[in-house]
């Protein structure tokens, strides 16, 4: 159960409101405006800490969108960002400075590795990564100056259910803050701030707004942390446009529908993948054959919409039955009403070198499924068919 007592289903559609009647519009209205009018220079001192005094501050119709997002995760409060990118940078230029350290775990989408890697260190902050579900690991790598555990969970692409009781037991022992990336987790699937992670993020462009028609990125947390975001936000200038946030408050009522059913659609094309011949591997966290799979059933309450599978052949073999299928929209990105195909050594991984994607575990042969809200005996039939192209075209040596 979440704040307020009302179910995840109930907070998607009327956010943090009062459930009050009252003679106003029952679609949030767009405050398609940069600034507000003021009636004189004291009221404008006023306003200047509210959502009514200029956009890059704050917004009615953000705040709306905010609101929804905490009351979602039962957080204190919440931020949406122009990206989810812009999400996890903001959020840790607003926690760190020069001479913290950071854990992290290996899995991650590959903006983040390079960010962590590449941008930071510029910044004077380390990162040590370490493998995913090696606890023990992440205990050793604490150093005097660790200041945040940084975790993804399920992992992109090969969906490793992270132990958020470990993870934020480990956190809270040693001081840290711990923050997760819960995007292909979803409000609905799993609850990171009731294990305890301190700030739940969420590329929100994939399942909270669903429709694949914009892009954006949502904090939650505890109210200091979250004021210590806002105020990086408001200087970095990445917040949120209002448009888009009505959009993303339309695409929340109707979070909890959408994942119920690709949870459904999800599950049905993993098995399938798993008893197929030309499938050499199956990523998907309810699967009994999940090595995290006990993990995921005591923490999520659906598969989610991600699955993840190898080819039994080569990269070119993966490429081809992407390139085959039909319903599987062959694009980047995720979480949408429409089923999307994609190779992560092309796209969400195409940035980090090959080295770190094969200590990973991503392979050429991999192909990431987004499933959407189809019909699942299409999407299975689709996979089908495509997956007759494994091997076409291999030519025989001729000795």
């Amino acid at each position: 159960m979440k704040s307020g007592n009302r179910h995840p289903e109930t907070a998607a559609v009327h956010g943090a409101s009062d459930l009050e009647k009252k003679n106003g519009p029952v679609a949030t209205p767009i405050y398609q405006t940069s600034t507000f009018e003021v009636t004189d220079n004291d009221e404008q001192e006023r306003v200047t800490s509210t959502d009514r005094y200029y956009t890059r501050w704050g917004n009615p119709t953000i705040s709306v969108a905010e609101q929804t997002v905490a009351a979602l995760e039962g957080t204190d409060a919440a931020r949406v960002f122009a990206s989810g990118m812009g999400a996890i940078t903001t959020t840790i230029l607003a926690l760190l400075k020069s001479g913290d350290h950071i854990v992290a775990q290996r899995d991650l989408y590959g903006g983040v590795t390079k960010f962590l890697s590449q941008w930071l260190p510029k910044m004077g902050i380390e990162t040590t990564l370490v493998d995913t579900t090696e606890y023990e690991q992440h205990a050793r790598a604490i150093r005097p100056n660790t200041k945040m555990f940084y975790v993804e969970s399920p992992t992109n692409p090969a969906l490793r259910v992270v132990d958020f009781q470990q993870v934020t037991a480990l956190a809270q022992q040693c001081g840290l803050i711990s923050m997760i990336d819960s995007t292909f987790g979803t409000p609905i699937n799993q609850g990171p701030a009731e294990y305890g992670f301190d700030v739940v993020m969420h590329s929100g462009t994939k399942y909270l707004a669903g429709h694949a028609d914009l892009t954006c990125g949502a904090v939650c947390g505890r109210q200091e942390l979250i004021e210590q975001i806002h105020d990086t936000r408001t200087t970095l200038g990445n917040c949120m446009d209002p448009h888009a946030a009505w959009l993303l408050i339309r695409g929340l009522k109707t979070l909890a529908v959408r994942v119920a059913r690709q949870n459904e659609n999800a599950l049905r094309v993993a098995g399938f993948l798993e008893q197929h011949a030309k499938v050499r591997r199956v990523y998907y966290p309810f699967l009994k054959s999940h090595p995290q799979h006990a993990v995921a059933r005591r923490q999520m309450s659906g598969g989610g919409g991600m699955v993840t599978f190898e080819v039994d052949g080569t990269g070119e073999d993966a490429r081809r039955v992407s390139e085959a299928l039909r319903l599987f929209t062959l694009a980047t990105s995720l979480g949408g009403v429409e089923s999307l195909v994609s190779i992560p050594v092309l796209t969400s991984h195409a940035m980090i070198s090959a080295d770190l994607r094969e200590k990973m575990g991503v392979t050429e042969q991999m192909v990431r499924l987004s499933v959407g809200i189809e019909n699942a005996g299409d999407l299975v039939a689709d996979l089908e068919r495509a997956l007759e192209a494994v091997g076409a075209g291999r030519t025989v040596a001729v000795k």
